[in-house]
């Protein structure tokens, strides 16, 4: 077949892109260099193995990342290489990620008027009180 691309499936798209051009394109990180760099620091692996950036990505494959410090999940559903909008980008994977663990409610900081000077000995144990010690 003349012009076709390497790895085409019948219906004209690819069977396999690599993980960092499609981690790019579906918006894991800003750069296509930034994603590349979180292959060779072990942050993205597919179906459980730490990935290369060139390591090819198959529709259903799984996809953790570790982005901002949180390890996502992730599924490849459509295989794109160029970045497209954050609606169709969505589109191309289902998003497994566990929800986070609900937030414990910490006291509300205690202000006290400017030029109130120090507290006494009575208001900073209400102080400690408040925060729980």
């Amino acid at each position: 077949m003349a012009g076709s691309t390497p790895h085409a499936t019948p219906d004209g798209g690819r069977s396999s892109v690599r993980v960092d051009s499609w981690a790019w394109a579906v918006r894991l990180f800003k750069t296509r260099s930034a994603a590349s760099d979180a292959c060779k620091a072990g942050h993205l692996k597919v179906n459980g193995d730490r990935a290369k950036p060139a390591q090819p990505v198959k529709v259903g494959d799984e996809v953790r990342a570790l982005v901002g410090g949180v390890e996502r999940i992730y599924i490849a559903r459509r295989l794109i290489t160029k970045r497209l909008s954050a609606a169709a980008a969505a589109d191309c994977f289902e998003d497994r990620t566990p929800l986070p663990p609900p937030r414990t409610e910490a006291p509300a900081a205690v202000l006290r008027e400017r030029g109130a000077g120090r507290p006494t000995k009575r208001e900073r144990r209400l102080l400690e009180q408040l925060r729980g010690r």
